[in-house]
């Protein structure tokens, strides 16, 4: 088996990028910007402010996320002609609020650029399979939804604060989809959430005091601490849900996969966002699944879906300073109410995965229980030991499910 797969190309994709540059592709991969621009880039905003990082430190996290995601998938798609759209882990942002309290933004740093090292290695020497068989994608995906539920409870909290406001969103929310189903609902929650805080009040400053913060190169700070509780959860999510997902669309489009070059190239994406203190730049799955859809077009043209929806992440990682100064003006309990709104899909998702199969039970629910808890031990955050404890509880009542697991593979 090739460690770098071959496919047809640069000159062969980018000479047929005009060919199949139409209303379905540009449409697809708008969508799919639309998507990764509104809420999951609420929850980066939000994961950074609980952290207690600065304006400037948040602008370059967006910065790194958007700008080398959307280059890696513009890249992969082109080479491959495939729909591989790139961007970043959403439930790996989720994590990070909590993982990195209490930590610099130099520590976290290096806990992205080792997180990407991990992927890097475990890509090149082929090990991904063995890991997930001792590391089950149930017991993954019960941590996520353990840490992401703090987002659905924060949407209650919120709405019994602010019931105008957050209470009229999340309405919009449900509502909007209903009749117009091509818009987001996350969508249509932000700009009316926005209309109403503005009108009413409610904004912490002046539109006019938004301004243009240039990203920085962030100087790496050791923490052996960040890398059990921060790299470790963050790698196997990039590999085991974001890949995972992103390959499993593919394969069932009909696609030859290249599986080696897409967890590799996830590492490299890594490791270069890592270095301006961004979580992971990888493959993304949401939005492979909507470039990969039959509403991109014809099988064959639906990776210029993904050109478009990564050079327009890159245009929006460019210009990110603008959309985080105006998020800083919306008030705490709108954010978090669109940060809420975000995750329900993809909490829901994690929770369908851990559960589902009937496999690894009894360790998901106590993986689930502990990223619910927000514990940390030893200076050690709550992802790592959601990842322990579910493992080492399936390990003594639920062995046969590993055996289950390899024999499948």
């Amino acid at each position: 088996m090739e460690l770098i797969e071959k496919g047809p190309g640069f000159k062969s994709g980018i000479k047929d990028i005009s060919k199949y540059l139409n209303s379905q592709t540009i449409g697809s991969g708008l969508v799919s910007t639309i998507f990764g621009c509104t809420g999951p880039c609420l929850i980066v905003i939000a994961a950074g402010n609980e952290a207690g990082f600065t304006l400037a430190d948040i602008v370059t996290w967006v910065f790194g996320i958007y700008v080398f995601g959307g280059l890696l998938g513009a890249i992969l798609a082109t080479y491959y002609k495939m729909p591989i759209s790139g961007a970043y882990s959403i439930p790996g942002a989720t994590l990070m609020g909590t993982a990195l309290a209490g930590y610099s933004f130099n520590e976290a740093a290096f806990a992205f650029i080792i997180a990407g090292v991990i992927v890097l290695v475990i890509g090149l020497t082929g090990l991904i399979g063995k890991i997930m068989d001792f590391l089950p994608l149930e017991i993954v995906m019960a941590m996520v939804a353990g840490a992401m539920m703090k987002f659905g409870i924060g949407v209650v909290k919120s709405i019994n604060t602010d019931p105008l406001v957050c209470g009229a969103c999340f309405l919009v929310f449900l509502i909007v989809p209903v009749f117009f189903k091509k818009i987001p609902g996350v969508l249509s929650a932000l700009i009316v959430g926005v209309i109403l805080a503005y009108f009413t009040g409610r904004f912490g400053g002046n539109i006019g005091d938004i301004s243009f913060i240039a990203p920085r190169i962030v100087a790496p700070e050791f923490n052996f601490q960040l890398v059990l509780s921060c790299s470790i959860p963050l790698a196997v999510l990039v590999m085991g849900a974001e890949n995972a997902q992103a390959m499993g669309v593919l394969k069932g489009a009909g696609y030859k996969v290249p599986a080696n070059v897409m967890t590799i190239a996830s590492g490299i994406g890594g490791i270069i966002s890592g270095i301006f203190g961004a979580h992971n730049a990888n493959i993304a799955g949401p939005m492979t699944a909507i470039c990969a859809s039959s509403e991109a077009g014809e099988k064959d043209g639906r990776y210029v879906a993904s050109v478009v929806n990564g050079i327009t992440f890159a245009i929006f990682g460019l210009f990110a300073a603008y959309a985080i100064s105006f998020v800083n003006l919306i008030p705490a309990t709108l954010v978090g109410t669109l940060a809420g709104l975000a995750m329900i899909n993809v909490l829901i998702d994690s929770l369908k995965t851990a559960f589902y199969s009937g496999k690894f039970k009894i360790g998901s629910f106590a993986a689930l229980c502990v990223g619910l808890s927000g514990i940390s031990i030893l200076h050690i955050g709550c992802a790592f030991w959601a990842l322990v404890v579910g493992v080492v509880v399936s390990l003594i009542v639920e062995r046969q499910d590993f055996k289950k697991n390899s024999a499948t593979d």
